[in-house]
């Protein structure tokens, strides 16, 4: 947001000609006063809100994209003067960014005298402030998919955007293509519906392919329709990997081991944000990193897990430029607009080239300043798909944005939304939902299949009164079956489900966040463990309460179960094309140039197009190792299905595991043929077997029954705990299973387990691939390339130094072996 927080420095203090006809007078002197000019993107976002055009904007962090998104609003409500109503909704993906946004937007409006009110509206917002926002509107709005989908939930929604003139949505390759996406999309299409006229704008610093979005923003999905404004092109950044020894470790994620030089990297910058992957990690790495203070200095720690008021402090903290350093995750990911950062560090890979530009743009937020960031690899193959990331983004490549069919879940919520804001018409409905991009293919049978399930809950299920929500009003016509089931759903309503969870409290009742339960449940009173950057004892659970105290004993680091990231397609092409190429190993470190030679020489390395096997025995066990570099989530279902047909070749597997890169699977006996275990036919057999045997389409079911409405997480003045929630959900999965196994939700359940938990589509593409490309090496030892996969071997559950002496004792051994 260059141009409103001033991170800029633009060489003409001056409006240009063409620009007084763009600007009212009040603009035009306010950049002026500033010392600056409006750029060309921001120029052309003016000249799209003129004429009526939905937009949208791709233009490089720094370069004042949400200025450039707001002009035409502010310029419009100044000229006309609001009405009483909400004039523009700016949708973001993140409270936080919503947050950070109405503090830079209120620096112009007050500069300039503007009588403009900006206000926000998530899920913590108070009651009262919600309920003054009904009465009396402010012009600009800013919220979230979730948070405006339960406004348009209520009977004065038409009224309360009756005076909608324009949508603004944040960084949307960040969650477009999801199921907030279908949300937003299901609550665009509804205002659409509302108010004709209504404009359309979305900004995002990395987007693959603009015309695909242009056809996702637009109404009915034509791309002539939205207009593309192409920001200019900023300084390159300058990454670097950082490597304190000039050595690269054998295994690992975490990139522990160079926490002494980010500790120098801290000391040497004004603020520094650290990025890492999983909440794990940041507690881990904030955990080091205190250790490693020898200064004392100010570090911040900031992730989902954490406490309203937690995150509130350190973003405050942030923003005022009391901190020297915080440990984030993708929770700080987007758009937050500190001017202060001049140096971004990410631990571990970064799974995709656009993620770490998004990261990277945190540091120094100008678009004539280069942003500086550096990268720790955790160990071999991440400092391979390092040097990836940084390749991809010199030659200007960005990471495909998958869109696939909304989902239905999605659809059954929204539906019971717009029967709590009033009657409605289903036919009218179905074609507005067609207009959703995401919906545009929806047949007519299967919207109303949907439209059964929110009237009764499905052949299986209308016997019950509690799954009857809606109720006749006429030909056609639905509403809601009565006030309890608004409650309901007001109460119930979002698509992020976490994994159930307990609250972290003191017995003074202080909160400090929350932690998965299945985590909370392996402690027993006396257990620590690291939270909020603190070493907490376990006093006790009660209820959904986990008591804990401060202890300066050692602890354990919190185990969460959230979604992967997992390496893009276009990272792992890379990486296959790098290590197949041994003119491209000059520049790398001498250890991995060395690792990649040795492998080549015990070995093989494959080309590109071919998917290299490996079997050797161990320690008195066969091996075979996989490399495929489809990502955790495919190789983890991979493994899966492979130990079930070894099982049943009587080869008696006994484990395996999963990485990004590889796949290991150990058996007591030999995989001799593994073209003949790994066919096309797993899929057809193995796979849905697998799946409907395992936890994978109870867990999908889990999720998408929340989101449908089917349970409710949420009672009034009562929450019910992750374990009622999961006993319900798979006492309707069971039954549904039984007596009704095409439900909508299990459909549902069945595209999320493809899609997201078992990453299918790479999964197919790996099998497809390796039968007429696969190559077998029979090895008489490991080879070097199996070394980082066999080391992490047992890693899961260290809690003690002894215990990690004993696996560093373990990997220097394999190294030895592999090496020899």
């Amino acid at each position: 947001m260059a141009a409103v927080s001033g991170e800029s420095t633009l060489p003409q203090p001056s409006v240009e000609s063409g620009d007084h006809d763009l600007l009212p007078p009040v603009f035009a002197d306010w950049l002026v006063r500033r010392g600056w000019r409006l750029r060309a993107h921001q120029r052309g976002m003016i000249e799209a809100g003129a004429t009526g055009r939905h937009a949208l904007l791709v233009a490089a962090t720094g370069a004042g994209k949400t200025l450039a998104g707001f002009l035409p609003s502010l310029i419009e409500l100044h000229r006309g003067g609001g009405s009483g109503r909400v004039h523009t909704l700016y949708i973001s993906p993140l409270k936080a960014l919503a947050t950070d946004v109405r503090r830079n937007l209120l620096m112009p409006i007050e500069e300039m005298g503007l009588s403009i009110r900006v206000e926000t509206r998530t899920g913590d917002t108070p009651a009262d402030r919600r309920a003054r926002q009904k009465s009396n509107p402010p012009d600009i709005l800013l919220t979230t998919p979730e948070s405006l989908s339960l406004m348009l939930s209520h009977e004065d929604a038409a009224h309360l955007f009756s005076g909608l003139a324009c949508i603004v949505i944040d960084e949307v390759h960040a969650f477009g293509t999801g199921k907030r996406g279908d949300l937003l999309q299901l609550c665009m299409a509804r205002l659409q519906a509302m108010r004709p006229a209504l404009r359309r704008v979305a900004l995002s610093a990395t987007v693959a392919d603009p015309d695909n979005w242009r056809g996702w923003l637009a109404p009915g999905g034509d791309i002539e329709a939205v207009r593309l404004v192409v920001g200019e092109a900023g300084a390159d950044p300058e990454i670097g990997i950082l490597l304190p020894e000039g050595r690269v470790p054998w295994s690992g994620h975490s990139g522990k081991y160079a926490i002494p030089a980010v500790m120098e990297a801290i000391e040497a910058h004004g603020t520094t944000i650290v990025f890492v992957n999983t909440r794990g990690l940041a507690e881990l790495i904030f955990s080091e990193l205190w250790k490693a203070n020898d200064k004392g200095l100010p570090i911040g720690i900031h992730h989902g897990s954490l406490s309203l008021e937690a995150r509130r402090k350190v973003e405050e903290a942030m923003a005022d430029g009391r901190i020297r350093a915080l440990v984030a995750t993708a929770s700080l990911d987007l758009g937050l607009d500190w001017g202060n950062v001049d140096c971004v560090i990410q631990m571990g890979a970064p799974k995709g080239a656009s993620r770490l530009i998004q990261r990277i743009g945190r540091a120094n937020h100008r678009l004539d300043e280069p942003s500086r960031a550096m990268v720790v690899p955790g160990n071999r193959f991440e400092w391979l798909e390092t040097r990836a990331a940084l390749d991809a983004i010199e030659a200007g490549e960005r990471d495909a944005d998958l869109f696939r069919p909304g989902s239905l879940d999605v659809l059954a919520q929204h539906i019971t939304a717009v029967a709590c804001s009033g009657p409605f018409n289903e036919d009218a409905l179905f074609a507005e939902v067609r207009s959703a991009l995401p919906y545009a293919t929806l047949d007519r049978a299967t919207f109303d299949r949907t439209l059964g399930f929110v009237r009764d809950g499905g052949y299986a299920l209308k016997a019950y009164d509690r799954f009857r929500r809606l109720a006749p009003a006429g030909p056609g016509q639905w509403r809601i079956a009565g006030p309890k089931f608004v409650q309901q759903h007001r109460l119930n309503a979002g698509i992020i489900v976490e994994a159930p969870a307990l609250t972290v409290r003191f017995k003074n009742g202080r909160k400090l966040g929350t932690v998965e339960e299945y985590f909370a449940s392996t402690l027993v009173p006396g257990d620590t463990f690291q939270f909020a950057g603190i070493a907490l004892e376990v006093e006790g659970i009660r209820d959904s309460d986990l008591l804990v105290r401060a202890t300066s004993k050692s602890a354990r680091i919190p185990a969460y179960m959230g979604a992967r990231m997992a390496l893009t397609t276009n990272l792992a092409e890379r990486v296959r094309r790098m290590i197949a190429d041994p003119d491209e190993w000059r520049g790398f470190p001498d250890d991995v140039a060395e690792w990649l030679r040795m492998q080549m020489w015990k070995s093989r390395l494959p080309r590109p197009d071919q998917l290299l096997v490996e079997t050797f025995p161990h320690e008195g066990r066969h091996y075979w190792l996989l490399y495929p570099f489809e990502g955790w989530n495919a190789h983890q279902a991979l493994g899966m299905l492979l130990t079930k047909r070894m099982e049943r070749a009587g080869l008696q597997p006994l484990g395996f595991q999963a990485t990004d890169y590889a796949l290991a699977i150990w058996s007591v006996k030999p995989v001799e043929r593994p073209a003949e275990l790994l066919t096309a036919t797993i899929m057809a057999d193995e796979f849905v077997e697998w799946v409907e045997q395992s936890h994978l389409l109870k867990r999908a079911f889990r999720e998408v029954a929340v989101i449908g409405g089917l349970i409710e997480r949420q009672h009034p003045g009562q929450r019910k705990t992750g374990r009622q929630v999961t006993f319900s959900t798979d006492l309707i999965f069971d039954v549904l299973m039984r007596y009704q196994p095409d439900h909508l939700l299990i459909e549902a359940a069945w595209a999320d387990a493809r899609a997201r938990l078992t990453d299918v589509g790479r999964l197919g593409d790996l099998i497809e691939r390796a039968g007429p490309t696969m190559v077998h090496e029979q090895l008489s030892r490991l080879s070097p390339l199996a070394v980082p996969v066999l080391t992490i071997i047992g890693r899961e559950g260290v809690s003690t130094e002894a215990t990690e002496e004993a696996l560093l004792d373990m990997e220097a051994a394999l190294v030895e072996r592999a090496m020899a």
